[in-house]
């Protein structure tokens, strides 16, 4: 039930000094699935990330060009079924040919996912909130050092 808690939680507050910018959604294939994508959400933007919500059942070409009008540092899949798995080799290849692979932090997690299939689309994988957070935390220090050096 602890699910359940989470779901009815209210809305955390925008972050008044984000700590990056997050596009998340469900990839195309996935139109039912948005409880895990939700909690998610908003256990990121609770750790003080703006989150932006493409939906479920979003394609590849969305996520890239939400990514680059947002200038986001992280792109967040849920994949809850068979058939969003399916799509992340094209998800990968839009990346890829949008420029954006090494610019946006691809993270990836769900039902119908591990971490071989983000590993094979240079993905982090995470199974839970609390995992996703501190992915997503990680991927700002990484970027920062990178900035830095």
């Amino acid at each position: 039930m602890s699910w359940l808690k989470a779901m009815m939680e209210k809305e955390p507050p925008e972050p008044e000094n984000p700590l990056g910018i997050v596009v998340i959604g469900n990839l195309e294939g996935d139109h039912v699935h948005q409880s895990a994508k939700e909690m998610v959400r908003k256990a990121l933007k609770r750790a003080q990330f703006k989150t932006v919500d493409v939906g479920k059942g979003v394609s590849a070409d969305v996520f890239a060009a939400k990514a680059k009008e947002l200038n986001a540092d992280i792109i967040a899949l849920s994949i809850n079924t068979s058939p969003a798995r399916d799509n992340l080799p094209k998800f990968f290849s839009v990346i890829k040919a949008a420029g954006l692979t090494g610019k946006v932090t691809v993270m990836i997690g769900g039902a119908a996912v591990d971490k071989e299939d983000a590993d094979k689309i240079c993905a982090v994988y995470g199974e839970t909130k609390e995992e996703a957070v501190a992915l997503a935390k990680d991927a700002m220090e990484t970027r920062k050092f990178k900035a830095n050096s």
